[in-house]
């Protein structure tokens, strides 16, 4: 294979996947009626569209440092059939899996900020489905990335320890003063997990990029779905993307009327914890933290990449970082 190419263009890999695909249809009495497509390549994960007698199904397959994610919407179609996609068939080996259309995107069904019921209803069910599962810790660790508050400070000085992966002195890296600066904030990060724990929010699936085009709509009803990213962490961790991206799409920015809204909106179902003053206080530290989980996150993708194709993304690990770094001026003092 020319390793300029990736695995899910070449004619063996797809001959494989086809036969797979194959097998668990004529498994179910399905059959396909018409052109096989692959609308997502992506180094870490591609999608293929099947169409069938029964609808378009969806095939995805990740690579293997992804590979869980098959298992965890496997269980949690399980679990919330009502609002996951319904997987009918996987291999966790290989981290394929198969799963039904799961309708349009909300980014497709919500154009403006004029049209946001959509966008208010998902962030609560997310909510909702967060605290259902905050009860299933156990098993989500069996399918998921750990990342609690208690070995989050050790996996922020991990990720330092990888001077590779942060470019230090190069451009779009850290400089030699921000790498010192980020060193020196490890006894910060343990401080903040310190004071996030103190609150009595229960620590559970945190999707890690919740954002529009995760979420899809049928029949009028939300199914969340792309779970690679996730961990078990602090819930409110996803309000960094969750809110950034809304403010981004519909054009409002945060502390606008519509941003507020859709931040209490999220916040509400969480009550039965602690009081709202005190989700407020919890919610910045968590975006606070949730910076350093998106380089996390980007460096578990980029370090498992062939290097050829790590450049166009590797610089998301040093720039997550850097955005921790300036706002850590911006976080209210204890």
């Amino acid at each position: 294979m020319n390793r300029s190419e990736l695995l899910w263009t070449q004619p063996g890999w797809r001959l494989q996947a086809d036969r797979w695909i194959g097998v668990e249809l004529e498994r179910r009495g399905v059959r396909v009626t018409g052109a096989v497509e692959q609308p997502h390549v992506q180094p870490w994960a591609t999608v293929l569209r099947i169409p069938t007698n029964v609808g378009n199904l969806f095939f995805k397959a990740n690579m293997p440092c992804l590979a869980h994610e098959v298992t965890l919407a496997q269980v949690l179609y399980s679990w919330r059939p009502d609002c996951m996609v319904d997987v009918l068939a996987i291999d966790a080996q290989r981290g394929w899996m198969l799963m039904r259309d799961g309708g349009s995107t909300l980014r497709q069904q919500v154009q403006s900020s004029g049209d946001l019921e959509h966008v208010y209803a998902v962030f609560e069910l997310y909510a909702e489905v967060q605290i259902a599962l905050s009860q299933r810790v156990p098993e989500l660790l069996k399918c998921c990335i750990d990342r609690r508050l208690a070995v989050f400070p050790a996996a922020y000085e991990r990720l330092l320890s990888d001077t590779e992966a942060l470019f230090i002195g190069q451009p779009d890296g850290l400089s030699a003063s921000q790498y010192e600066q980020l060193w020196a904030l490890t006894s910060r990060v343990a401080e903040l997990c310190e004071r996030l724990s103190a609150y009595a929010v229960p620590e559970t699936l945190q999707h890690d990029d919740f954002h529009d085009a995760n979420v899809f709509v049928r029949e009028g009803h939300y199914v969340l779905s792309d779970w690679g990213d996730s961990c078990v962490s602090h819930p409110f961790c996803s309000m960094l993307v969750g809110l950034r991206n809304a403010a981004y799409r519909y054009k409002f920015a945060p502390g606008r009327p519509e941003w507020k809204r859709l931040r209490d909106v999220y916040l509400a179902p969480w009550v039965r914890f602690e009081p709202r003053a005190r989700l407020l206080e919890a919610l910045p530290l968590a975006q606070h933290l949730g910076m350093i989980s998106r380089a996390l996150t980007w460096h578990h993708i980029v370090s498992h990449l062939e290097k050829i194709h790590r450049a166009k993304h590797a610089t998301s690990v040093p720039g997550w970082l850097l955005e921790f770094l300036s706002a850590e001026t911006r976080l209210p003092a204890k």
